[in-house]
């Protein structure tokens, strides 16, 4: 099978720039329908799902591979290398954003510019850092996944969603985290927020633009800030929208502010 297939890689637009849009946990790419269509008159886009996310193929699922997110990283690689990708434009929502950052180091000549939406490289505290969340908070979180598939995503969507006086976005959300397979989503979550890359901003030589929200319960300020503080030349713009995915709340604005920076 190949990778185009494997990921269920969609292209659009046109020009010789090409932009890749990556989800994040529990969600698939159809998440970039508010934003990707406005780079496709100057940009080559592609899209695609993770492996266990989507119309990507289930088949693919290796605990071992995706047990970091390196794996995931390798495929934005292998997927770039199919489609002969060259200083291209990276856009990841949340963990994506971390996934990018990776493939990046790997692969430095397949991407000329990062553009991270609600970026965290560690979403647990630590000593001098704020995360977010205590660790037991997060144990929690996990064992509720891990008991309860479906019970998590009706009672996290919403929250991790915010503007819940748009109740249709969380909803939105909650049948995404509802449709991903159980085992997959138990596993990734791990992966994801257990996760610690902060010494790998550090190396990130790539342009980077980091993508805020107002208020945002999976990554707060001070994880924004934390992650232009360690990557060298690095744009923090600071969006009104508010919530986690901005990209479906509030596409305009991620549209305008990535528009001003490529």
């Amino acid at each position: 099978m190949s990778v185009l297939t494997r990921n269920n890689v969609n292209l659009g637009g046109a020009g010789n720039r090409a932009m890749m849009f990556a989800h994040g946990f529990g969600c698939d790419q159809h998440m970039w329908r508010h934003v990707a269509p406005a780079f496709e008159p100057d940009f080559r886009t592609i899209m695609f799902d993770h492996v266990g996310a989507g119309g990507s193929d289930l088949s693919a699922y290796d605990q071992r591979k995706y047990g970091t997110l390196a794996g995931y990283a390798d495929d934005v690689i292998e997927i770039g290398e199919a489609l002969g990708l060259n200083q291209a434009i990276f856009v990841g929502h949340s963990v994506s954003a971390m996934i990018g950052v990776l493939a990046s180091l790997k692969a430095p000549d397949l991407f000329e510019s990062l553009v991270m939406v609600g970026p965290s490289p560690r979403y647990i505290d630590d000593e001098g850092y704020i995360g977010g969340f205590a660790v037991d908070q997060i144990e929690e979180m996990l064992d509720f996944l891990a008991d309860n598939h479906l019970g998590w995503s009706a009672q996290m969507a919403p929250v991790i969603m915010g503007n819940a006086d748009r109740p249709e976005l969380g909803d939105e959300l909650t049948n995404s985290f509802c449709r991903t397979d159980p085992d997959i989503a138990k596993h990734f979550a791990r992966v994801t927020f257990m996760s610690d890359n902060r010494a790998d901003l550090s190396q990130v030589k790539a342009r980077t633009l980091i993508l805020q929200c107002s208020e945002d319960i999976i990554a707060p300020p001070e994880v924004g800030e934390y992650v232009r503080d360690r990557i060298a030349g690095s744009e923090l713009v600071v969006l009104k929208a508010t919530g986690h995915c901005p990209n479906l709340s509030a596409p305009e604005e991620v549209v305008a502010a990535i528009k001003a920076f490529v």
